[in-house]
């Protein structure tokens, strides 16, 4: 972000990026108000929000960062609004934090005794990442870990994350770790040794985990260390003595096939386990297979995240057979893997077993219509209280519209469906748009993008849209929709016009295998009669089910 107003310079055409989209403006609300209702290292010292108290103040909280950013603007109207938008980010990211801080609503009798808790000597939580994102030496350790040293402190929780400690610091907090054995349940070590040298982070890594060797943790996190194998291993005291963790977090670690083996390895016990991330490694199927032992030990799992782990047809049938001892799982986020239509038929039989599950994410898995099919019929059997589903970018076209327009159809607590880039054309765009019409007052966001979508499936989509109260974003971007069509589709969100998102990446002239006539008026106009023909063979389609 430092460099953005450099790099606009550099450009003989003046982008402006300020102010944004009304649009832009409520995605922000939406994802202040996930960040606000999500378990969090805050949330579980100040309390969760309720989502209606979240929704409030995210609201409140972009208002005032707005209005902070335009006033900035205005000052610069000649600038490219970079920094606006910088400003804009800042202030809503610290007005987020106070929220946090400040915890949910309570009545006046229970403030007293809350504040008392929270700033007098049954402070629990110890957090270093609200600071600078620096280097921490021995002497500043010394300074900042002071209040882990008080006699009778109640710390229970602790965060590092975000500071990089050296050989030294080290060496401070280690013995002050030790001491607090009996009493830590949460640690974070997230992203605590950026910039070391191998064997400088390795010597720090086996600190930290002899200091912490007993403890009787039920929340650790490791994320953002590179730990490879080696990394895992140095960590393997810690590892090791774990008896009743429940949420587990190893998120870009550089988690190879050697280092998940040695992770399955080294945590003796998983059963009590709700909450295991692996997201963005380069695990690849062997390592999935070494991941597969500890999901299959798992069975009181609630959140299973290997999302972007390089994984193919091999290891997603593994984790797939693994989840079926997970009958408790509520959240599955299997996105951006190689499984194919092998694994996604795998899966399948899997999620028959899931009736649970409140969020899905298979989203760039290669399942292709195949896959889909099997997975999209499991999980209308098997999810009824489904809340979000994503399949985008599975090449699923036309042939899979109908079963999977079954399964929309029968989730009738949908808050989210992702479906872009597909290739469902109107036919499917019109399927989903009848399965959303009835029983989904609930929906608040549907995302056809990148489908080959033309006029008839764009405006079935902005109708279904139209006569839900609580929707909040409709993306159609990148389909093949003229000017003259998303006219038609903004007069029909006229009375909610900020529902609809970004337009800018339609293309009028795209072509298909359908649509690909040619180029001279005559052909153009033959294009039209079919494009005509096809709205009305399309209205009384009707969404089958498959046995």
């Amino acid at each position: 972000m430092e460099t953005m107003g450099q790099t606009f310079q550099s450009h003989t055409i003046s982008v402006k990026l300020w102010p944004p989209s009304q649009s832009t403006r409520l995605m922000l609300v939406e994802r202040m108000t996930k960040n606000l209702t999500t378990p969090s290292i805050f949330s579980r010292k100040y309390g969760l929000l309720t989502l209606e108290e979240a929704g409030e103040n995210a609201k409140h909280i972009e208002e005032i960062a707005f209005a902070t950013a335009n006033d900035h603007y205005e000052k610069e109207p000649d600038g490219d609004g970079s920094s606006a938008v910088q400003l804009y980010a800042k202030e809503s990211s610290k007005l987020m934090l106070e929220v946090l801080k400040r915890g949910p609503r309570v009545v006046e009798d229970e403030e007293a005794v809350i504040s008392k808790e929270v700033n007098g000597t049954y402070e629990t939580i110890f957090d270093l990442s609200g600071g600078r994102r620096d280097f921490i030496d021995a002497k500043e350790a010394e300074e900042l870990l002071k209040p882990l040293r008080a006699p009778g402190n109640s710390y229970s929780k602790i965060c590092f994350s975000n500071r990089s400690f050296g050989l030294d610091a080290a060496q401070v907090v280690g013995p002050i770790l030790s001491s607090l054995k009996s009493q830590l349940k949460e640690v974070d070590l997230s992203d605590f040794i950026a910039g070391q040298p191998e064997a400088e982070a390795l010597d720090v890594m086996n600190i930290f985990s002899t200091a912490l060797e007993g403890c009787d943790l039920r929340y650790l996190n490791l994320s953002d260390n590179a730990l490879g194998e080696k990394g895992v291993r140095a960590f393997g005291s810690l590892l090791s003595s774990q008896k009743n963790l429940e949420e587990l977090y190893l998120m870009n670690d550089g988690i190879s096939e050697q280092a998940a083996q040695a992770a399955s390895e080294l945590i003796p016990s998983t059963e009590k386990l709700k909450v295991l991330h692996f997201h963005n490694n380069m695990t690849g199927d062997d390592g999935a297979l070494a991941i597969s032992k500890i999901v299959k030990s798992s069975p009181t799992l609630e959140d299973f995240r290997c999302s972007s782990t390089r994984i193919g047809s091999e290891g997603g049938i593994a984790l797939a057979e693994s989840l079926g001892v997970c009958s408790h799982l509520r959240k599955l986020d299997l996105r951006d893997n190689m499984f194919g239509v092998v694994a996604g038929n795998a899966l399948s039989k899997t999620l028959n077993g899931l009736a649970n599950l409140t969020e899905v994410y298979l989203s760039y898995l290669n399942l292709e219509d195949e896959g889909a099919r099997a997975v999209t019929i499991a999980l209308k059997e098997s999810a009824p209280s489904l809340e979000i589903l994503e399949m985008a970018g599975n090449e699923i076209t036309v042939e899979a519209a109908s079963v999977l327009a079954a399964c929309v159809d029968s989730k009738q607590f949908l808050t989210k469906l992702n479906l872009s880039e597909n290739e469902l054309k109107d036919e499917g765009a019109v399927l989903i748009a009848k399965a959303l019409e009835e029983g989904h007052g609930r929906l608040s966001e549907v995302d056809l993008s990148t489908n080959k979508i033309r006029r008839l499936g764009a405006l079935h989509l902005a109708e279904v849209v139209a006569k839900t109260p609580e929707f909040k974003v409709l993306n159609i971007d990148g389909n093949f929709l003229s000017d003259e069509v998303i006219d038609e589709v903004k007069d029909i969100l006229k009375a909610s016009p900020n529902v609809l998102g970004p337009l800018d990446e339609n293309d009028p002239e795209g072509e298909d295998d359908e649509y690909a006539k040619g180029e001279d008026e005559e052909e153009t106009e033959e294009t039209a009669e079919n494009e005509n023909g096809l709205e009305s063979q399309l209205k009384d389609l009707k969404i089958k089910e498959e046995d």
